[in-house]
Parts: structure tokens; sequence; C-alpha cells
């Protein structure tokens, strides 16, 4: 090896190909060719070529990395969505910082500095005001908004709520419960929009059964179990909790619990995303089931392309979702 040139280069010079090639042949590339990927990997064992992240990132102006931009990392949620994004990343060679912004200042500052050292961005709900996104977008910046609609030419990857929630809503309906409480936050949370866009659906095509406003609640155990127990013991309690996570759902057990009422005889409750603890509660709960490691895989997908030139146009996935009949509509298991 010459002395002061990193291997990159000197592979490169090796083997008579771009630098760029010896990249893509590194990380397992199916568009280099099987004689120049076999002239490449000849070329590294002479020279004994060890990856050198910085050189290439400079030889390339790549980073050889993405972002996800999140409200927190806690939940199984969350981790099932990081999950499919580190695997499909790691499958093409990329590295992946992740940026929680729920309660720090200045989150706006530290969406642009992750921006800065990745080459794309994938951005959850409203972690980010809409402005956020434009400017990143008019700065060139390859992006895929998670769990909500795209913005401007962004693309984006989410799952199917409006229909499912309106058969899980008629389901409970069809279970003969004329009180259904729904338990979520439209305002901050696309997903949770069209999940109450779905109930208030059902109220219409099947029949009037609440109140057409949302009960408030954060995606948490905690505050699901706060809101639920104020609903519960109150003088005019419903008698079926449509929460819009497993979480708020999760919560929703506590309080009947702490209350001495029973799930489903005294109330139902329904959750969303069946997570894996869903079908360990007692009784079984009942969910909507939405393939959290898929949109996290999907989205990487999506941004890899756009980081690879391989396409311009604004792309939009919407996964599909499934309604899991457990025990805790009063369905029999």
């Amino acid at each position: 090896m010459r002395k002061g040139v990193p291997t990159i280069y000197t592979v490169a010079d090796d083997a008579g190909v771009s630098i760029a090639t010896v990249s893509r042949v590194e990380r397992g590339y199916k568009t280099v060719s099987d004689p120049t990927a076999r002239r490449v990997r000849a070329s590294m064992d002479r020279v004994g070529y060890r990856p050198n992240a910085a050189a290439r990132a400079l030889a390339m102006q790549r980073h050889e990395a993405i972002g996800l931009v999140f409200p927190h990392l806690s939940g199984p949620y969350y981790s099932g969505v990081i999950l499919g994004l580190e695997e499909t990343a790691a499958a093409r060679g990329q590295a992946l910082y992740v940026v929680g912004t729920q309660g720090r200042n200045h989150a706006d500052q530290l969406v642009a500095d992750l921006s800065s050292r990745v080459d794309g961005l994938v951005i959850a709900g409203r972690t980010v005001p809409d402005r956020v996104i434009h400017e990143l977008e008019r700065n060139r910046l390859p992006l895929v908004l998670l769990a909500r609609n795209g913005v401007g030419g962004t693309d984006a990857v989410r799952s199917e709520n409006r229909r499912s929630a309106e058969l899980l809503t008629a389901h409970l309906i069809n279970h003969g419960h004329r009180a259904i409480a729904f338990l979520g936050d439209p305002d901050s949370s696309p997903d949770s929009m069209e999940r109450w866009q779905g109930f208030v659906d059902a109220q219409r095509h099947v029949r009037p059964v609440a109140s057409m406003r949302p009960v408030g609640c954060a995606f948490g155990e905690a505050e699901g179990r706060e809101t639920a127990g104020r609903l519960l013991s109150g003088r005019s309690r419903p008698t079926a909790l449509f929460c819009a996570s497993d979480e708020i759902a999760m919560g929703a057990y506590g309080a009947a619990a702490d209350l001495g009422l029973r799930i489903p005889a005294d109330v139902a409750v329904t959750g969303w995303d069946d997570i894996a603890v869903a079908r360990l509660l007692m009784p079984g709960l009942t969910t909507v089931r939405q393939p959290l490691r898929e949109m996290g895989a999907a989205a990487a997908r999506l941004l890899l392309e756009r980081v690879d030139a391989n396409r311009q146009q604004a792309s939009t996935t919407v996964l599909p979702t499934e309604i899991v009949i457990r025990s805790s509509c009063g369905c029999q298991p």
C-alpha cells in the first residue's frame, strides 16, 4: 500500500475501476458485473483492504448513512419500525442515526444538524413542522415521511387506518354497544386522525353511538390508564373503549382493574398495532395489526432509491392493516 493513500483509492487504482465501483462491490450491490467484482475483490485481498468510511465519504460525496427523526424511542411501536429500517439499511451498507425530538429544546436545530451528517432522512409523524420539511426539501435532501402523507415532493410510507377503524367500530356496534369512547389524539398524529375519521364513518354508516368528539389521550400506557380511569369512574361511563394504540388499551385494562370492572363484561376494549403483548393480556386484546417492521423497511428502501438517484418522482406506499379478533371486544376466543 502506498504511504498515506487510503486503501479505497489503492484498490481502485490497482483494479482499474472507479472508487464508486469499489464501494458498490464492498456493499454487495448487484449492479457491478461479475468479472469486475472478482477483479475488485482480488485487489482488496492483495492490498489488505479494510473499509475506510471517511475516505469513501470524501471521495463519493456520500456519508453512507441515513437518519431517522422520531418523537421518542420508547415503546414497542418504535422498536418495530426501527428494526425494519436498520435491517434494510445494514443490508445496503448504510449506518442509521436516530434523533428523538420529544421534550428537547430546539428540535428543529437537532434535525438540521443530523441532516448535515446523512444522505437522507426518514421523518415520523409530526415530529417537526412542515416548514422544516420544506426547508430540507429545498436543500435537496432526500426525505421519506413515515406514518403520514407526503409534503410537497417527498415520499411517504403509512399504513391503512380509516377503513379498518370503521370496520372495528362497526364490530363494537354489532356487539350492542351504544356508548363507545375514542381514546387518542387526532390533532397531534396523522394516524390517530385517520382512525378517528373511521370511527366517525361507522357512526354515519351504521348507527350513532357516541359524542362526535374524541377523548384526548397520548399514545402511552400511563396516559391510557389515567384517561380511561376518568371515563370509567364517571356517572355516564362508556360500555366500550376504542383505543388508538395498544399501549393506551393496556392502560385501560389497568384502569378497569382499579375500578373492579371486568373486560369485556363491564367494558369492551380494543387497541391498535397488535404489539407482542396484545395476545398475552387477559383477556386477549382485539386490535388492528399494522406491519411495523415492513413500514420501516419500506421507508428505508424508498429513501435509498432517492439517495442513489434511481427515482425522481414522489411515491407513497400504503401498507394494509388487519383486524385481529380476540376476547376483549366480547367475542369468544
